[in-house]
């Protein structure tokens, strides 16, 4: 075993996060590690990486003990991990990035043409073709950002590389060349740790799997030797039965309806959303997906084209006409981290005011802006099952499921007619994700309109009671509810019509 853990213990504050976990990979085994998010596979990854150092148990690599005060001692033992949440300067480019800290230096200056020659092979290798090595990182969407991290971790010579999510960003035929490199990196004899809440992944690329639980080894197994249910059991504790909710009773009236709409990156579109249903949409990366959500919310507006009930010129407009977003990235733009649960809860609710429309959340919730006292804010995180419910605790401090949780509350304290989530269960846990899956049935049964950004095909039809397909800025196409990967795959790329 080129990695041996045994008895891997950690605590913070108290509190014991790890509780004697043995973990080992093989070189070129892909060794995935599964759990609910508070699991301890992060904490577990960090130890791996020099982050943290054990309160107990070992660690060899090739068969000899090290400790590590450091990441830097971790990257010179060849351990590299790749986070899910970027660790990117976005003022500095691609090159910059990758070789930071480690510029390779000629006649006493950094030698740029050596860094960009080798971030632009790493490039190529991934068949990353749309930005290149002097490309500014902030000019990244957040799909070539993850790719950024991966050249970063290859650039490093690691013989150990731990991915965490690696996906959680990527359209499909990205997911594929990441498919390709992970077996590239088999066959060089390269060891992968593979962090991932997607199960296909689990299955499609490991040779074992270890799932952890409230900081404890469950169990390790081949993946041959687990079937999807019984894994996800192990990580929850539970049979959840089923991945997605029932569908509804059918549609209602319609709430949101777009003919012409136009902007600059989005043309022609004809779009109606109605309540009571979740309409899926579709679609590769750059295909007009997240700039669709963002003009019917007003923060890119259409520039062309009617919209009714109104469209909105501003994200005020949209959410004082009832049309809230769940953004992609809830981090960045759709919480404010150092500040506590309950004040995130309220933001919307304090920022915009309704025009006196008093309208209940789901499960009794209060929805007038600004009306939610601190007893309404318990409710609404009893509402959205945030656990624990603590309205005082810091929002940084929350797993990404409960993250997203508090993001809903957030938009239920005003109670829009109109929801759209951009990839509602990006980087949350199995537990999570049916959690949430059921909180978006719950108000889409309870009348409100949803629309659904997914990635993830198996979730988009899945949830979805219409599918529809973004290419290249218009709609390619809709689809019935239940329909084959395949076919929402060929209207994405182009190869087929509805």
């Amino acid at each position: 075993m080129i990695l041996r853990m045994r008895g891997i213990a950690k605590s913070f504050l108290g509190v014991r996060v790890l509780h004697g976990v043995d973990l080992d990979v093989a070189p070129g085994e892909v060794h995935a590690v599964v759990g609910e998010n508070g699991a301890g596979k992060s904490t577990l990854m960090k130890i791996i990486a020099g982050v943290h150092a054990p309160d107990e148990g070992t660690m060899e690599i090739d068969g000899v003990p090290v400790s590590f005060g450091h990441p830097v001692q971790a990257q010179r033992a060849g351990v590299a991990i790749i986070y899910q949440e970027f660790n990117l300067l976005p003022e500095r480019s691609v090159a910059e990035n990758v070789f930071l800290g480690r510029e390779p230096v000629r006649r006493g200056l950094v030698d740029r043409s050596a860094m960009e020659a080798a971030t632009a092979r790493l490039l190529a290798e991934l068949g990353e073709t749309s930005f290149g090595p002097r490309a500014p990182v902030r000019r990244l969407s957040v799909a070539q950002q993850q790719v950024v991290e991966i050249v970063k971790a290859l650039s490093q010579d690691a013989r150990i590389i731990v991915m965490d999510e690696p996906t959680a960003a990527l359209a499909g035929h990205e997911v594929e060349l990441l498919y390709a490199l992970v077996a590239r990196l088999r066959e060089r004899g390269i060891a992968v740790l593979y962090i991932s809440h997607r199960l296909r992944e689990v299955f499609d690329l490991a040779d074992r799997v270890t799932v952890l639980k409230d900081g404890a080894l469950v169990r390790t197994a081949g993946t041959g030797d687990v079937d999807p249910g019984e894994l996800v059991r192990l990580m929850v504790g539970r049979d959840l039965g089923t991945y997605f909710p029932p569908r509804g009773t059918g549609p209602g009236q319609v709430r949101l309806s777009v003919r012409g709409g136009g902007n600059a990156v989005l043309d022609g579109i004809d779009l109606d959303l109605r309540a009571g249903e979740i309409l899926g949409v579709a679609g590769l990366q750059g295909s007009g997906r997240t700039e669709l959500a963002k003009a019917l919310f007003g923060a890119e507006p259409f520039t062309r084209g009617t919209m009714s009930p109104l469209r909105p010129a501003s994200v005020r407009q949209a959410v004082a006409a009832g049309i809230g977003l769940v953004t992609e990235d809830r981090k960045a733009e759709g919480l404010a981290l150092r500040q506590s649960v309950r004040d995130n809860a309220l933001l919307v609710a304090r920022s915009v005011r309704r025009r006196g429309r008093d309208a209940p959340g789901r499960d009794g919730a209060p929805g007038r802006a600004g009306g939610s006292g601190r007893d309404g804010v318990t409710g609404l995180l009893e509402a959205v099952r945030l656990q624990p419910p603590e309205p005082g605790r810091e929002v940084r401090f929350l797993s990404g499921g409960n993250q997203q949780k508090v993001v809903l509350a957030k938009w239920m304290t005003v109670a829009p007619e109109t929801l759209i989530f951009d990839e509602p269960t990006r980087g949350v846990d199995v537990g999570a994700k049916a959690a949430i899956h059921d909180l978006m049935r719950g108000l889409a049964n309870d009348g409100m309109a949803i629309m659904m950004i997914s990635s993830e095909l198996p979730e988009l039809i899945g949830m979805s009671d219409r599918v529809v397909v973004m290419r290249d800025g218009r709609l390619a196409g809709e689809l019935p509810p239940g329909p084959s990967e395949e076919a929402v795959m060929r209207l994405a790329a182009g190869e087929a019509t509805p």
